[in-house]
């Protein structure tokens, strides 16, 4: 006779799942609420969406102590989920504001649009709060099925293009996650993160050949979902389908919380200082760095341009983990969070400078659709021209903090070269963001009806960019608490 499995409600720490439940929750009522009552205005659905994520962010922040396991030890609950899951809950919200668009877009009519997205959040953090590479899988899964179809409800043939794309290249990416954990359960019988390191580190690494398969694998795995080159090509074509919003959104939080993966991953790598994975790493961290930046010159559409920027971007941030020192560590949340307010604020404005009507343009956002800007909406321009400085790394605004003390890090643990590279890519990139404001505010402008302005967007596109804006020029006054807590968040994770 079998005997009965007894578990211990305490030992599963339920509380650990309590923010994914809460978007979970939110999805369903969501999707109950359409089936009770149609057709209900889109606002209502933001606001509800947003409820949720206030719930879930606050699950979030309550917790604060020790790092701790639940569920089976499947989550776990350090400062390094907390500090990640608090990055994807607060720049969802600022974007789902960006819904509240005076025109009539097509994916805003459903309700599904509201429930796919808070799946596509509880996804993600289940990624960043589990260092077992089966939830973490699940949660990739979950999170990148709702972006795909979020993408292809925009309801353009260049959008439907972009989610297939999307989708192709996402299901490889799966496909060689899945077959590097299956050789790292071979190798070490064991799917979780730590015990891996454990195992690896007490057998001296022996099998290494299989290891270093399965370390190409899931660097490949990850270089699809962080853009990384090789792995980048479905980029610009993605972004270029999606909306402005929505491909600033791409740009930032599914990139954080892979972000949060490669580096639970890598540790077991960078903390023996594994000179053949060190290498691997190097060499994409700087080609990632450099190549988009090359090709970023080059590109005639604003959004591609940004692309191609996100890409090397990540690239930059990517040295962080290359480096592996708990400063490192600190530096790439910094640089992430400012980078956030930055990026989101740079595609913000194409959201609200759209148009249906090219007026004779071979894309949506070409730099001459933006001629002469600044004598037909300074403020407009203006706000622009600011996001644009501080992504090209200009003092005092909020991504010079960033790379300053990611160079600070990689220079302080001996990778004078890299740091090199990484100050001339910064000084390469400057070149493309200065060229749009030389359009804005040195040219001519080209059609004076073309565009809507700051001053015909209604209140929530005003409240995201100004907040970004404001976070962008302010934070020479909160950079130092914001490191410190930062700080607090890392070391309790141990990195």
């Amino acid at each position: 006779m079998i005997s009965p499995i007894n578990i211990d409600m305490a030992s599963l720490n339920l509380p650990t799942l309590a923010p994914m439940l809460s978007a979970i929750f939110g999805a369903l009522v969501i999707l109950c609420i359409d089936l009770a009552k149609k057709d209900l205005h889109k606002s209502f659905y933001v606001m509800l969406t947003i409820l949720f994520l206030m719930i879930d962010l606050g699950a979030t922040l309550g917790y604060n102590g020790v790092s701790t396991r639940g569920f089976f030890d499947l989550m776990l609950l350090d400062g390094i989920s907390i500090l990640s899951q608090v990055i994807i809950v607060v720049a969802s919200a600022l974007f789902i504001l960006l819904a509240l668009s005076q025109q009539r877009f097509h994916e805003y009519r459903y309700a599904e649009y509201f429930s796919l997205f808070l799946f596509m959040i509880a996804g993600f953090q289940f990624m960043v709060a589990t260092d077992s590479l089966i939830l973490i899988f699940v949660g990739l899964e979950t999170a990148s099925m709702a972006l795909y179809v979020l993408i292809a409800m925009h309801n353009r043939d260049r959008s439907t293009e972009a989610a297939i794309k999307y989708f192709t290249m996402g299901a490889m990416a799966a496909g060689m996650f899945a077959f590097a954990s299956m050789i790292l359960y071979a190798i070490t019988g064991s799917v979780e993160l730590g015990q891996i390191s454990q195992v690896l580190v007490s057998t001296n690494f022996d099998n290494y050949p299989m290891l270093l398969v399965a370390v190409v694998f899931m660097l490949a795995s990850m270089g699809f979902k962080l853009s990384l080159v090789p792995f980048h090509t479905w980029a610009p074509d993605v972004y270029m389908g999606s909306s402005a919003a929505m491909a600033g959104y791409i740009s930032i939080v599914p990139k954080i919380a892979m972000f949060v993966v490669a580096l639970r991953f890598f540790a077991i790598f960078t903390s023996v200082d594994n000179q053949f994975v060190h290498m691997i790493l190097y060499i994409v961290v700087v080609i990632t760095m450099t190549l988009p930046n090359i090709i970023a010159l080059v590109q005639t559409d604003i959004k591609r341009m940004l692309a191609y920027s996100s890409v090397s971007h990540a690239g930059f941030a990517m040295g962080a983990i290359l480096v592996g020192t708990t400063q490192a560590t600190e530096s790439l949340f910094i640089y992430w969070i400012l980078f956030l307010f930055t990026n989101l604020g740079s595609f913000s404005m194409l959201w609200i400078n759209r148009t249906k009507n090219k007026h004779g343009f071979q894309s949506d956002h070409p730099f001459e659709k933006f001629s002469g800007l600044v004598k037909i909406s300074p403020m407009t321009a203006t706000i622009f021209a600011l996001f644009l400085l501080s992504l090209a790394g200009v003092p005092p605004f909020s991504l010079f903090w960033g790379k300053m003390f990611l160079l600070s890090a990689t220079v302080n643990a001996g990778y004078v070269v890299l740091a090199l590279i990484m100050a001339l890519n910064s000084a390469i990139a400057a070149y493309y963001y200065l060229k749009l404001i030389v359009y804005m505010f040195l040219k001519e402008p080209t059609y004076d009806d073309r565009i809507e302005y700051m001053g015909n967007a209604n209140n929530a596109l005003r409240t995201v960019v100004g907040l970004a804006a404001l976070a962008t020029i302010t934070s020479v006054l909160y950079i130092d608490p914001l490191l410190e807590m930062i700080s607090t968040y890392v070391k309790m994770s141990g990195f």
